[in-house]
């Protein structure tokens, strides 16, 4: 991929909240031409959680972090004093309902969907929940003559509710 300046307004929703190494590391991923794929596979980690990260809603070890100053010619220094072991992530949804149109689609989803997928769950697995802590998110793109179409997968753990 070719370089690209890129300059994150930090004040601006979805950063104002976010630790401003959050806006380093995506201008740095833009410059370097790299993609979320790219520099997981240079740091051991999945695409989706890498963005996780980006976006400060996944926490890495200080040597992940090192793997990613690297990576991205970050002093680990900075990365970890505004993200390493004394930082927890913000893991949540933000206004409900979401402004984003891409969120509100989601959001919308699982309002629509969400009473069916509940049913099928239960269904198949029993009286429980889908994990979102054990779970991995897949983000594919699948050609169509209509349109390419977006699979999203999410890929959770079932935790079956307690009996006592």
């Amino acid at each position: 991929m070719s370089q690209q300046t890129f300059k994150i307004n930090a004040s601006a929703e979805p950063y104002a909240d976010l630790p401003s190494i959050c806006a380093q590391l995506l201008e740095a991923k833009a410059k370097k031409g790299l993609t979320f794929d790219a520099i997981g596979k240079a740091i051991d980690h999945d695409e989706a959680w890498v963005a996780a990260l980006f976006y400060g809603q996944a926490k890495a070890t200080n040597e992940e972090l090192a793997k990613l100053g690297d990576l991205l010619e970050i002093p680990s220094s900075n990365l970890t004093a505004e993200i390493g072991d004394n930082w927890f992530p913000r893991r949540g949804l933000g206004p409900v309902p979401p402004q984003d149109p891409l969120l509100y689609r989601l959001f919308e989803g699982v309002l629509v969907y969400g009473t069916p997928i509940k049913a099928l769950i239960h269904e198949k697995f029993g009286d429980g929940i889908m994990s979102m802590i054990d779970c991995k998110v897949g983000v594919e793109r699948k050609p169509d003559p209509k349109g390419d179409r977006v699979v999203l997968t999410f890929d959770g753990k079932f935790l079956p509710y307690l009996r006592w």
